[in-house]
């Protein structure tokens, strides 16, 4: 009777351990093989998640590029913007889309390309003073490059980016000088000369800026020549002649002036080489502090009409 009472209760727990068994192989098998569900999605979600895709990319590339800048100590100290101009690019390409139309992009198209260069000084006492200005909301002013005394040179925007350097103003046809061009900013204060270093440090930047973006000797161009009567700068000190001696801007030969032949129009001839003559005394005070510096009036003296004449049949 025993041994019957011990059988049954060993076949009891050998039909527990096989249900137990067999349900944790159907488990198992659950987790292993779930079942999968397809879907087909539409044709508007392909767009968005293109567009979706594309966006982080950009801004991954972004944070890459950001992350293996160096920092330089010399600026840490300034505050910086919390949303930087490659940020707002990205966020301007996701809204530049528009969500109820297709997308397909094409492969033929190219960013902003700067035409002129654009010399300023700052008016202000130091190289941090002008970042700072530039990294203020209220201010609304920036360049795409800033050079100290001692020859640093700091760039601040994308070249291809647009900055606002040039403000109201005309050079030839041209009203719109932040779009077609790349703003300079040297660190002078206008009343002082510029140091050599701070000009070599000009020169090399320009030499690659004209040959990277092939820009004209004539697009060289000074604050004042847009703006004449609103802006000054750069100021008198600065070294033109020089620049033209690189091919960067023009000046005309003191060597071989001559007197223009009787139908030479000066006003015309202002006007050819790119100055609003729309008020011609403020175009004249503009052209002469830029070639004679030793008067500033609104008048053109014979020997500054021989000046505009050289320069007029040299490069126009």
């Amino acid at each position: 009777m025993m041994k019957f009472k011990w059988l049954a209760c060993g076949m009891i727990l050998l039909v527990a351990t096989t249900q137990s068994c067999s349900s944790s192989k159907k488990k198992t098998k659950a987790i292993v093989a779930p079942a999968v569900v397809k879907t087909t999605p539409s044709s508007e979600s392909i767009v968005i998640d293109i567009e979706e895709q594309r966006v982080v990319e950009s801004n991954t590339a972004v944070a890459q590029s950001q992350s293996t800048v160096t920092p330089n100590t010399q600026f840490e100290n300034i505050q910086q913007s919390v949303s930087t101009p490659e940020r707002e690019v990205a966020e301007l390409h996701a809204t530049g889309i528009q969500r109820n139309y297709d997308f397909a992009p094409t492969i033929h198209y190219d960013l902003r390309k700067p035409q002129f260069v654009m010399i300023h000084h700052t008016s202000q006492n130091s190289i941090a003073q002008t970042i700072r200005t530039f990294q203020l909301a209220h201010t609304q002013v920036s360049s795409h490059y800033v050079i100290g005394r001692d020859g640093q040179v700091v760039q601040m925007l994308n070249d291809y980016q647009r900055a606002w350097h040039a403000g109201a103003g005309k050079w030839g046809n041209i009203t719109d000088m932040n779009s077609v061009s790349i703003g300079i900013e040297l660190d002078n204060n206008g009343n002082e000369p510029f140091p050599d270093l701070q000009i070599n440090a000009l020169l090399i930047l320009l030499n690659n800026l004209k040959s990277k973006y092939r820009i004209p000797q004539t697009n060289f161009i000074g604050h004042s020549d847009y703006a004449p009567g609103r802006k000054d700068d750069p100021s008198t000190y600065f070294p033109w002649e020089t620049l033209a001696e690189r091919g960067f801007g023009i000046w005309y030969n003191a060597n071989y002036l001559a007197p223009p032949p009787p139908t030479f129009n000066s006003t015309d001839a202002l006007r050819i080489i790119g100055y609003d003559t729309s008020n011609l005394r403020t175009a004249v005070r503009s052209f002469k502090k830029k070639y004679i510096r030793t008067d500033v009036s609104s008048e053109l003296t014979p020997y500054d009409i021989m000046i505009l004449y050289d320069l007029y049949r040299k490069f126009y």
